[in-house]
């Protein structure tokens, strides 16, 4: 553990799991489902390949991916379009099956399964049987996007032209045939028999059994091994390390009402400013997306689904999510850099100000971008300044761009605010860390700009997983726990050397199993085995440091001056709430609700459902948001005067933020994801994404139930604390340096 050792550990973890991703990424390559002419015993084209990447790009431009979902991947309103696709041809073709020996299903099941690619000619042979199911498909597809009936895509009549109506459903023939057709060489399809659909005679492998219970085995070893190791290395929280400084004294309202922030720390908060006036929007997107799930889109008259379709409001909800969270992060390492490197470099708040405006302007681009292009309203341009229609890489390219300079611009202040990174220079230090975790995240942010509109679905999806993923579970893990540790360091909790340790640990944890856990989610579109083989093991390890940081939060909070954070005189017990909620959102949404869906078994056949929402729910607003309103109020409670500081407000928002979400939790989105899982079991995936199931009793009386907890979570707690922040703009402290003389009030510097 010594840190002249640390970068051979960071090096192989990291060379491992790039080799990894690697092997995975030339496996998609070349073992891709070939996108061939369909053709009939004749040679006639059935369907070409040029009409499904035409279909593919209809299908990006409409946003259906914010609808429905692809190989499991999307919305949960409308169907899985290849699940969907492969009964409706399944079905058809059974019933245009004649004359051949045996019942109609197993001829049927002969015909899908048996896959007829040639490579030289690019071509796959239908049999007549399926031939005829492709007419049946259209019609049917014709009226899910343009119709009015049960199962129509609302609003009614979204997609009006044939043309387009045909080559959607040309494009998701192709998904249902990479779903049923056997891999050459292989004894499964491509997407290892996944969706589960008994007709069509798709079941798991023998690999998917195998690998789960070789997953479980490796989690209950790796978990055994890092609590050795924890044991092992700890050092003992009322005990500060031998020659490093003591733990700084908990702070007290009358130590911050010395300090004054520097240009560069003031200009923090209209970032978090900026969060709180986004988080609002997105919430509200989230409520007409749950209204139109129960039906409830006639506002005093005004049909809310012709204006702002499911797609437009989804996608708002979904993106301005990062959005916000993202701003309060900048803001807090704005704040956080002056004190980790004992002061700023001159221009630094230009440059600070610079990032707000340009995040600003992305922000609303993007959002107004987004309602545009589903819309038609951009007409060609609907990739560069609307929705490129990818599920949460949604914007379009020319905001991509602006992003990526955002994130250079980002990387470039806390560069300039870093200590030396030179022989010599201490290349472990917490700023140092943070670099590494922004760095690392602009460069990961770079796969989302590899696919165009016509690549080939299996291939763009690989590259857009290497960006959500890698940033979600493995790098901004990274960041926040360098973020969590200094702040726990400011709050008498923890030393510096205690946090750098914790910090390598932790990432160690979290990216050998994060980088390699990617793989989950290439369970089902289509990639090799390996890509179940990796998942199955590193996705369960991602657990582990979950466990691990939530066995530090409660030893944190026996540490040092306990007693004083106990008597009422810690300035910072708001925000030290909100950090505990990050750990225990860590262990149950990110760790027990991501556990329960990882196994391959368990993923194949709830992959899909609401199992999903709810462990994306718990985690990206139980984990991300929570840690995102605690760097807020840590650093608001520098920045504001005592006067202005309402903490019986902010503790009413904490405790309905988090009631509220696990009230949503435990009384819809469990309830409902188990439903649905069963109704899977029994029927298939296709049939758990039926309008028939949304409609159903159990389905519509849970979604209401949200409305227990949904209101608790926005007015008890989204909108009390958005006007907390948003209230004191203009009530900041003035700016000073930083620094002396209040040094007594942040304890003193690291050394650069």
């Amino acid at each position: 553990m010594h840190t002249r050792h640390w970068w051979k550990l960071m090096f192989l973890v990291l060379a491992a799991g790039f080799a990894g991703v690697m092997v995975i990424g030339v496996g998609t390559y070349r073992h891709a489902p070939p996108i061939p002419n369909f053709v009939d015993g004749s040679g006639k084209i059935v369907v070409s390949a040029n009409e499904i990447l035409e279909g593919q790009v209809a299908f990006q431009r409409l946003a259906l991916m914010e609808y429905g979902s692809m190989f499991g991947d999307g919305a949960m309103r409308g169907p899985d379009f290849t699940a969907d696709a492969l009964h409706v041809v399944a079905t058809a073709a059974t019933e245009h099956e004649t004359g051949a020996p045996g019942t109609a299903v197993t001829r049927m099941r002969l015909a899908l399964r048996t896959n007829t690619f040639d490579e030289t000619t690019n071509t796959v042979t239908l049999p007549p049987a399926v031939v005829a199911a492709v007419t049946d498909l259209r019609t049917h597809v014709a009226e899910l996007v343009g119709g009015d009936g049960p199962e129509s895509i609302t609003p009614h009549g979204l997609v009006s032209d044939p043309t387009t109506q045909q080559r959607l459903a040309d494009f998701f023939f192709w998904g249902a045939w990479v779903c049923v057709a056997e891999r050459p060489g292989t004894g499964h399809s491509y997407t290892h028999n996944w969706p589960y659909d008994p007709l069509a005679g798709n079941n798991p492998t023998a690999d998917v059994s195998l690998w789960s219970v070789l997953g479980a085995l490796g989690f209950m070893l790796g978990l055994g091994w890092v609590l050795y190791l924890y044991g092992r290395f700890q050092v003992p929280a009322e005990t500060a390390e031998a020659g490093t400084p003591n733990d700084l004294p908990a702070p007290s309202a009358s130590s911050l009402s010395l300090f004054r922030p520097s240009a560069s720390q003031r200009m923090a908060y209209p970032f978090f400013a900026l969060a709180a006036a986004v988080m609002v929007l997105q919430v509200t997107a989230g409520i007409f997306t749950v209204h139109d799930f129960v039906g409830l889109v006639n506002l005093f008259g005004w049909q809310v689904d012709d204006t702002l379709p499911i797609t437009i409001v989804r996608s708002w909800h979904v993106q301005l999510a990062l959005f916000w969270i993202a701003s309060c992060w900048i803001g807090a390492s704005l704040f956080l850099l002056p004190l980790m490197s004992g002061g700023e470099p001159r221009g630094q708040a230009r440059l600070a100000r610079v990032l707000f405006a340009a995040l600003t302007l992305l922000v609303a681009g993007s959002t107004v971008g987004i309602y545009m292009g589903p819309t038609g309203l951009l007409g060609e341009w609907w990739r560069w300044f609307g929705h490129q229609g990818w599920e949460f890489v949604e914007f379009g390219r020319i905001w991509q761009v602006a992003l990526l300079v955002g994130f250079v611009l980002w990387g470039v202040i806390v560069l300039r605010g870093t200590p030396r990174l030179v022989p010599g220079g201490n290349w472990w230090s917490l700023p140092s860390w943070l670099l590494y975790s922004v760095a690392s995240i602009t460069i990961l942010y770079l796969s989302s700009f590899v696919a165009s509109p016509t690549t080939n679905f299996v291939i763009a999806d690989f590259w857009r997983w290497c960006v959500i993923h890698m940033w979600v579970e493995a790098f901004f893990e990274v960041f926040t726990t360098v973020i969590v540790a200094y702040i726990l360091y400011m709050m008498g909790i923890m030393s510096l050397q205690a946090g750098s340790r914790i910090v390598f640990l932790a990432t160690l944890l979290f990216l050998g199993s994060g980088i390699l856990g990617i793989s989950h989610n290439f369970y089902w579109n289509a990639k090799p085995v390996a890509a179940i083989a990796l998942g199955s093991v590193f996705s369960t390890l991602q657990v582990v440091p979950l466990i691990l940081l939530t066995l530090e939060a409660w030893r944190f909070r026996r540490g040092p001056d306990h007693a004083r954070r106990r008597s009422g005189d810690f300035a910072l017990a708001e925000a030290f709430l909100f950090l505990i909620a990050v750990n225990f959102w860590n262990f149950l949404g990110a760790g027990v609700f991501g556990f329960i869906i990882n196994l391959p078994i368990a993923n194949y056949f709830e992959h899909g459902t609401y199992l999903t929402v709810n462990h994306g729910h718990a985690a990206l607003m139980g984990v991300y948001g929570n840690l995102a309103i605690a760097v807020t109020l840590f650093c608001a409670r520098y920045l504001l005067p005592a006067a202005r500081w309402n903490a019986r407000l902010i503790r009413v928002s904490f405790w309905s933020l988090n009631i509220g979400l696990m009230l949503m939790a435990l009384l819809d989105l469990l309830p409902v994801g188990i439903y649905q899982l069963s109704d899977a079991l029994e029927h298939g995936l296709w049939h758990a994404r039926t309008r028939a199931f949304i409609d159903s009793d159990f389905f519509q009386t849970a979604t209401w139930l949200r409305a227990i907890g949904g209101p608790i979570f926005v007015v008890g707690g989204v909108i009390p604390i958005a006007w907390f922040v948003l209230s004191r703009v203009r009530g900041r402290k003035p700016a000073g340096d930083g620094g002396a003389p209040q040094d007594d009030a942040i304890g003193p510097r690291p050394a650069p």
